[in-house]
């Protein structure tokens, strides 16, 4: 039993394994509107299964409800299309019963920040060994362009016509302080870079959180524009490299540093300050992960892409194979009709 548990969290791949990208793109028509942003999370996913070496039966695809649910029947592996807001709590039992297999989660912001909230922060909390992919496109678009946890105060849509009262959620700064070990984010613009967090997200053991900015073409068209467009990207966005000082700018003439736990921008062209005095990215440093993610809706401060933090601890399914192994040291492999029967039974 016990091998069998090992085996489990470290089996080697069996099966075929030489894929190409055609391999995972099966022979149906993606429904999703022209010029949608999941489009540009497909191509990078398809991408990168061949990269992984692992058997086409050992990836499964779980989704929730919205526009992204319809994510698993556009790749040629094992997928569950779900119910609203529970594609976590289903995917974090498939990985639990079988940890063998690198299974992805696929949720729109509604989804996963509304009803699917509480999942989120426990399976964050637990560090199930998923990949959470989180389509964030500021707006509920399959039941046609109602407000979401992330769309803005005074965003005009079908339920706030007035403009919408709440302050967004900060998906990155929920999924650090519910204990996720990986978080990033991308968006549908750069598909090499969302391909390299994808690939990042996969390597991590544990739960990894990916926001990716999807722009919605007919609810809410240019929302993410300014950290998108190659014309005004590189001056409201700065990419986090690991080791690396937090510079941006068309002409990298801009960076970050602390005053006090503070960030602030400073010109790197006025003579005051320099690169070396600017802040080094850290991922593995928690408390400039907060810091990080807290400079997202700042109008001062470039937002952060990239990884934001990646730390280690032991994922959750880990720590259920390591309890039934001492289990089964401790007291034996165990008997199922003395389970049924229990401590004291009666014939009748």
């Amino acid at each position: 039993m016990k091998t069998q548990l090992n085996d489990l969290l470290e089996k080697p791949h069996q099966g075929q394994t030489d894929y190409t990208a055609k391999d995972f793109k099966p022979n149906v028509d993606v429904r999703w509107c022209a010029g949608c942003g999941a489009i540009s999370v497909l191509s990078p996913s398809q991408r990168l299964m061949p990269e992984l070496g692992i058997p086409k039966e050992k990836i499964a695809y779980i989704s929730g409800i919205g526009c992204s649910g319809r994510f698993p029947y556009y790749m040629d592996t094992y997928g569950f299309h779900s119910i609203h807001g529970r594609a976590l709590p289903i995917a974090s039992g498939l990985k639990i019963a079988r940890p063998d297999l690198s299974v992805w989660v696929v949720m729109g912001d509604g989804d996963n920040m509304s009803i699917g909230g509480n999942h989120f922060i426990h399976t964050c909390r637990r560090n199930v060994d998923l990949n959470v992919m989180m389509f964030n496109n500021e707006v509920y678009s399959l039941t046609k362009g109602q407000y979401s946890p992330t769309s803005h105060r005074g965003q005009i849509t079908k339920s706030s016509p007035l403009g919408a009262l709440d302050d967004p959620f900060n998906p990155a700064a929920l999924a650090l302080g519910a204990g996720a070990t990986f978080v990033a984010r991308g968006h549908d613009k750069d598909r090499t870079k969302l391909h390299d967090l994808l690939k990042r997200a996969y390597e991590h053991k544990g739960v990894s959180f990916v926001e990716i900015y999807t722009s919605c073409r007919i609810f809410n068209d240019g929302a993410f524009d300014l950290y998108t467009s190659v014309e005004t990207r590189d001056n409201y966005t700065i990419e986090l490299e690991h080791g690396k000082p937090l510079v941006f700018g068309k002409t990298r003439n801009k960076g970050i540093i602390l005053d006090g736990y503070t960030p602030k921008v400073v010109n790197l062209d006025q003579g005051e300050y320099s690169i070396n005095d600017l802040l080094i990215h850290n991922e593995k440093d928690s408390t400039l992960a907060f810091i990080l993610a807290n400079m997202t809706y700042s109008e001062e401060l470039p937002r952060p892409m990239g990884v934001i933090q990646a730390v280690q601890r032991a994922s959750y399914e880990e720590r259920v194979v390591n309890q039934i192994e001492h289990e089964i040291v401790t007291k034996g492999e165990g008997d199922l009709q003395s389970l049924l029967t229990g401590e004291s039974s009666w014939l009748v």
